[in-house]
């Protein structure tokens, strides 16, 4: 399954999940975890199927001898999972309506947590009731097992936790700021764990949520198994106040097959894991100005006292009849930003490093907060800053500023990034980081590392991924141009030069794409004379050089998809005025409309082949010599000096400066997209008005017919 099956995959199953849930008087938070539930079993029916011929097998031979073993301990051994007839996906798809589905669901669920005993207490079982206590509600868990039969047979683990991800995020925008709680959006952590880079050892998570941040470091891991030198094992640890979000934490972690302990436990108060010292990577996103923790819970705690703990400016006034004692246990930390800080940099080994979203306030919290910050930084414990852009998170749009730490770094400047102008906007209230530019982002601690190769090596991916993208829709094209020249000369004999004008729009096309041929030998021409044992430098400028070849080809290309938009459009716009001098209601034909939604699908298709070569000029144009140095707006490397001139202020935006970017858009290109709309916004009104009459007209006769 590649990415954009899986993708459709995940939104398909969403999107029916979703319109059972709406057709019920289950709220999202009732919702969730039952159908979290049931992408679990599917998950285990599923890896028990592709282990069941060696587990029937293994288990037939030994049969009889002195070695026998019960077919549980075998499938427990080769899959993790031991599955009863009842506990199987299909038996339970195929029970009869008329059956109590909840309940069989239940034993299922039972009988996994039986074989898997540290899913004891996990698995959603009393959640499945909800489904009895409204008729409406009651057809709905054998529609929810249909839908979730269509998840592919050979599904991998990865395939499983990713939907399983992709349910978690969309459930915690349902469930508005609670379920914030539990999810941190995954190019988030993504970012987060590329910067970070753990290649093994213990993670720990003291605000584990559904366990995101551990998926994302093992996923990490397994894509960079290639460095066999470095430690590949991974063990997770993990603390969450909330019982529920604990439980989804441990499903997430058993969907992904990784090895760890999440437990119920609140940081401020419970160390379950020994913390200090005692990891190699610390990765979280703790909850934001808590303001009610006790001073005299943390002020003792190594965990917390290490590095300050923050104070209030002045304290509080004592309540008359109560003794110092009894003043002091009412005293609460200000806010418990701080506490966290200090938590994950004395939970790493001398040489850990961590990550964690912090809300942008703290960056530049005055008074002991800021003494804290000094701390930090004069024991070069802060390895870099970095802004995030707004609106990424489900369900605050409270800005978020990524602290990592490095107890292995030797320079003693702080990097400051400045990432608030990269993002993708999904729709008009979310944003994410799609692969790339959290691969472009990351690039910057890599060269400032000095790892070079890596910058031209990531270049190197996008030249041969826009490429491989242009040929496929290349390949797409003459079919298109046929279908185009279909509908163009439909109007031949009504007007005949518009026809002309746009059949030749279609040539200008195919002869555009004729240009793509050259291009082509000219990379593989680079790829053989600059292989990756090649200095820096000398695939650096090749890679400049490769570049700019190609700027011409998506000029010219676009206005050849412009011409023929054009064309379609006047005649559309011929088309719609005939009928309307013939007193006709004016409706595009059904190949017409095929052609624009094909002629659309390039357009879409060309702007993504073009958006790895607008990646690789913004890489290019930041770090044109392949090599780290200050960029304005977006990164600089400060020292203590620097950050003591801003009061310590770990604020990237006081560092980075900024600059003013244009739109991009030429003269003539913002022309054209202003006729458009304005074509657009005439069709519009004119419908309108059309609408608008036989309301008033069917109103006035039901008047009269009164």
């Amino acid at each position: 399954m590649n990415r954009e099956q899986l993708k459709k995959l995940e939104r398909d199953l969403w999107a029916a999940a979703d319109k059972l849930r709406a057709n019920s008087d289950l709220k999202a938070s009732e919702y969730s975890t039952p159908v979290l539930g049931l992408i679990f079993l599917k998950f285990a029916d599923n890896k028990y199927r592709q282990h069941e011929d060696a587990i029937l097998a293994e288990y037939q031979k030994l049969k009889g001898t002195r070695r026998e073993r019960s077919l549980q301990d075998i499938a427990i051994e080769k899959c993790g999972f031991a599955l009863g007839p009842q506990a199987r996906y299909d038996y339970l798809l195929n029970l009869p309506e008329k059956e109590d589905i909840p309940k069989a669901i239940r034993s299922a669920m039972a009988s996994i947590e039986a074989s898997k005993p540290e899913l004891e207490g996990i698995l959603p079982q009393q959640e499945y009731d909800r489904f009895s206590r409204n008729p409406q509600n009651r057809s709905i868990p054998k529609a929810l097992l249909k839908l979730f039969s269509d998840i592919p047979l050979d599904a991998s683990g990865d395939v499983f936790g990713q939907i399983y991800e992709y349910f978690l995020g969309n459930f915690a925008m349902s469930e508005g700021q609670g379920g914030g709680e539990f999810f941190t959006p995954r190019s988030v952590v993504r970012l987060m764990v590329e910067i970070v880079e753990p290649h093994g050892g213990k993670v720990f998570d003291p605000a584990c949520g559904s366990g995101g941040m551990f998926v994302q470091s093992a996923q990490f891991i397994e894509q960079h198994r290639k460095d066999a030198a470095k430690d590949l094992d991974v063990y997770v640890y993990g603390t969450e106040k909330t019982l529920e979000t604990v439980k989804l934490a441990k499903m997430n972690l058993a969907v992904n097959g990784l090895r760890g302990e999440v437990k119920q436990a609140n940081a401020y108060s419970e160390d379950p894991f020994g913390a200090f010292g005692n990891f190699d990577y610390v990765l979280a996103n703790p909850p934001f100005n808590v303001d009610d923790v006790p001073l005299d819970q943390v002020e003792h705690d190594k965990r917390f006292n290490t590095y300050g703990v923050p104070r209030n400016k002045s304290k509080p006034a004592g309540a008359k009849g109560k003794d110092k004692a009894e003043q002091k246990a009412q005293e609460t930390v200000p806010n418990a930003n701080y506490l966290w800080i200090n938590l994950f940099a004395t939970s790493l080994k001398p040489v850990g490093r961590a990550a964690l979203v912090m809300a942008n306030s703290a960056s530049d919290a005055r008074h002991s907060e800021a003494d804290i910050r000094r701390t930090l930084v004069q024991n070069n414990l802060i390895y870099g800053m970095l802004t995030l852009p707004s609106n990424l998170f489900y369900t605050v749009t409270l800005p978020a500023t990524l602290w990592f730490f490095d107890k292995g770094k030797a320079d003693d400047r702080v990097l400051f990034i400045d990432a608030r102008n990269v993002f993708t906007q999904i729709d008009r209230a979310h944003r994410e980081l799609n692969d790339a530019q959290i691969q472009n982002l990351a690039m910057i601690p890599r060269l400032h590392k000095g790892r070079r190769g890596e910058f031209v090596a990531l270049v190197d991916g996008y030249f041969r991924s826009g490429l491989a993208k242009l040929q496929a829709s290349h390949a797409k094209l003459p079919a298109l141009a046929e279908r185009l020249r279909a509908v163009l000369g439909e109007d031949e004999a009504e007007a005949p030069e518009a026809t002309a004008a746009g059949l030749a729009a279609v040539d200008h096309l195919l002869a555009q794409w004729v240009e793509l041929q050259p291009l082509a030998k000219a990379q593989q021409a680079y790829f053989a004379a600059h292989g990756e044992a090649e200095a820096v430098d000398a695939r650096n400028e090749a890679q400049h050089a490769l570049r700019t070849t190609y700027a011409p080809f998506f000029e010219k290309l676009h206005k050849s998809l412009r011409a023929l938009d054009q064309a379609i459009r006047d005649g559309d716009k011929r088309r719609a005025e005939a009928a309307k001098a013939a007193g006709k209601r004016s409706g595009g034909n059904r190949q017409t409309k095929a052609v624009k939604d094909a002629l659309q699908a390039l357009h879409d298709e060309v702007r993504l082949a073009e958006s790895d070569f607008g990646h690789i000029e913004w890489l290019q144009q930041r770090f044109p010599k392949a090599a780290y140095e200050d960029v304005t707006g977006l990164c600089k490397l400060a020292t203590p000096a620097e950050i003591e001139e801003q009061d310590w202020s770990l604020n990237p935006g006081r560092y980075v400066g900024v600059v003013i970017e244009e739109d991009g858009k030429t003269e003539e290109e913002f022309s054209e997209f202003m006729a458009d709309s304005l074509d657009q916004l005439k069709a519009l009104s004119e419908a309108a008005s059309t609408t608008e009459a036989a309301i008033y007209a069917n109103l006035a006769k039901l008047l009269a017919d009164a």
